[in-house]
């Protein structure tokens, strides 16, 4: 995917996009002047043409002189309109561009969160930035871009044209139009907090539906689809009417900027005709009456979209507002640790003391663990058994000295981590997509193997289904201890140096455990494998078991830690004679 920000210096800043497309805006500055410019051929052909028609009714002149003048009129027309096409044309290059550039950076943002935007925004709020506000954004950027032209210079040219017929009577009729703008000025604050309230209620709309949607299962067996639904229905309403008062701020109030513009056309009715009675100000003929009141009349509807323009920009201002904080340089995910080769590297913990938000949960963790080495880590639950694989994933802080191979892991870049850890959560993500899918992510890999690896190669058949099947939404055809395999057989086909396995034994029988254990064996070779664990029938069999206790870890062999250590020997002694009893059951 090209990456924006290599031609946005500061995309969290609207003059940025402007830069980045300036071939484009020079393509449309030149014909967007000859096309505005062009535009007072209008009225004067109309004002031509109303005149030489009252000659021919005096025989002043003849058809052809006519004729001459309406084809000279096309002509022009014909041009100003090929320019016209030409603007409008880069006019939609340039918007099409800038959400383009907007929907990458949002996007990359959303699928590389920080843990503020994680914390901070649901789902829905997400939504609502991703979809509305960029196009409300690239809309009033295309707007603005537009009415420079059609609004701004040939405003400009009307009034000159208007001045050059008749400066007295150019300043009086055009007195109305400042009106016009002062209304829009003073409606700005309604039109900005109708489209932030209607923006507010479109991310709780989405919010809602996602809910429902997605727990449309719990609220059934709980009978509460009522409740939500009427929840959904209460937003829905909210919704329609915030969308429909932004709706009227927007749009309904272009006909009083209208009337107030054209209130103008009044004055030139009444001292126009004077002029040409030949007791005004000017003396005026019928082209030249003609004119002025056509020129007035276009420059009067461009006033009232100049209106409606302030109203779009201040639409497009609060969704801007919104996403700004979202407009940062792309992170780059071009890198593909499975293109790196799998290095054997030791692990060295030196009296490491870590936490979720600071380094005072675990301390005193100390062990080392070469390749070829299963490391199981256990402990009673809340003892910080998960909290070891955060600390190598860089997603919690720690203190101490931890070395992968002969390197600290405290200079690690992000890229290097993935080259030496695999990790498998004890909730594991799944796709709504195929077992596949799942296991491959996107590489050109045999499931195969890793299905037989996880255990999983009886399942499908015993479900007449096959690595192509479906797992339903999130692995939701799939059991619990189904689901955990999956996510092992995942973290087997892209196993790296050091592979964090966190309960990969969830709700799985004794026979498929012992399945389970065998397969991670063979994987161990060349590998450390961090075993974290409540099942302990196959501790005895672990290299090392890292026994977390009271805040504080020690790592010994299986034998050892029964011997000197209380509180696991009960954990052990506990799951043996709940086997037993379930054996007798």
């Amino acid at each position: 995917m090209q990456n924006p920000s290599r031609f946005l210096k500061h995309p969290d800043r609207i003059a940025s996009y402007f830069k980045s497309e300036v071939p484009v805006l020079i393509i449309v500055t030149i014909s967007g002047l000859i096309y505005n410019v062009g535009m007072l051929a209008g009225p004067y052909f109309e004002g031509q043409l109303a005149q030489r028609l009252f000659d021919i009714y005096h025989h002043r002149a003849v058809f052809r002189d006519m004729l001459t003048l309406a084809l000279a009129y096309v002509a022009v027309i014909g041009i100003v309109q090929a320019m016209r096409a030409v603007k409008r044309f880069g006019v939609r290059r340039f918007a099409n561009n800038i959400s383009r550039d907007m929907r990458r950076l949002l996007y990359n943002h959303l699928v590389h969160p920080d843990a503020e935007t994680l914390s901070g925004e649901d789902t829905g709020a997400l939504l609502t930035k991703a979809i509305s506000d960029v196009d409300a954004c690239a809309e009033g950027l295309r707007k603005f871009t537009t009415e420079i032209f059609d609004t701004g210079v040939v405003m400009i040219a009307y009034f000159v044209m208007l001045l050059h017929y008749d400066w007295r009577l150019t300043l009086l009729a055009c007195a109305f139009t400042p009106l016009a703008y002062m209304a829009a000025d003073r409606m700005k604050g309604r039109v900005t907090a109708a489209n932030a309230a209607y923006k507010k209620s479109e991310e709780q709309l989405n919010t809602v539906t996602l809910d429902r949607i997605a727990h449309a299962v719990t609220y059934r067996l709980f009978g509460r689809e009522s409740a939500r639904d009427a929840a959904c229905e209460a937003q829905l309403s909210d919704y329609e009417d915030k969308s429909a008062k932004a709706n009227l701020y927007a749009s309904a109030l272009t006909p009083l900027y209208d009337a107030i513009a054209m209130f103008g056309a009044v004055m030139i009715l009444y001292f126009g005709g004077r002029n040409v009675a030949g007791i005004g100000w000017t003396a005026w003929n019928i082209a030249a009456f003609t004119t002025f009141l056509a020129c007035f009349t276009k420059l009067a509807v461009k006033a009232s979209h100049a209106s409606k323009l302030f109203n779009s920009v201040q639409r497009a201002s609060v969704s801007w507002k919104r996403i700004k904080p979202l407009m940062q340089d792309a992170v780059e995910d071009d890198f593909h640790p499975d293109d790196q080769p799998v290095k054997s590297q030791p692990l060295i913990f030196q009296n490491v003391a870590c936490g979720y938000t600071a380094p005072d949960q675990l301390s005193c963790l100390s062990f080392a663990a070469v390749p070829g080495e299963i490391i199981g880590i256990t402990g009673a639950v809340a003892s910080g058994k998960s909290l070891i694989g955060k600390v190598l994933l860089g997603e919690a802080p720690y203190t101490g000295t931890i070395t992968v191979g002969s390197k600290p892991l405290s200079t690690f870049t992000p890229e290097e981590r993935l080259t030496a850890f695999t990790y498998m959560g004890h909730e594991p993500e799944l796709l709504s997509m195929s077992f596949k899918d799942n296991i491959a992510l996107g590489e050109p890999l045999n499931p195969t193997p890793y299905l037989r690896a996880a255990a999983l190669e009886r399942d499908l058949d015993d479900m007449h289904r096959n690595a192509d099947s479906a797992v339903g939404a999130g692995g939701g055809l799939l059991s619990g201890g189904q689901q955990a395999r999956l996510a092992l057989a995942r973290s087997l086909a892209h196993a790296r140096s050091i592979v964090i396995l966190d309960d990969p034994f969830s709700a799985v029988d004794p026979a498929t455990e012992d399945a389970l254990f065998a397969a991670l064996k063979q994987y161990a070779k060349g590998r450390v494998i961090l075993l974290i664990s409540h099942r302990l029938a196959h501790f005895p069999e672990c290299d090392q078991v890292l026994y977390l206790e009271n805040g504080t870890a020690v790592c010994r062999t299986h034998s050892a830690l029964m011997k000197t250590e209380p509180g696991y020997r009960a954990l052990v002694n506990a799951q043996k004679k709940g086997g037993a009893s379930d054996a007798k059951k």
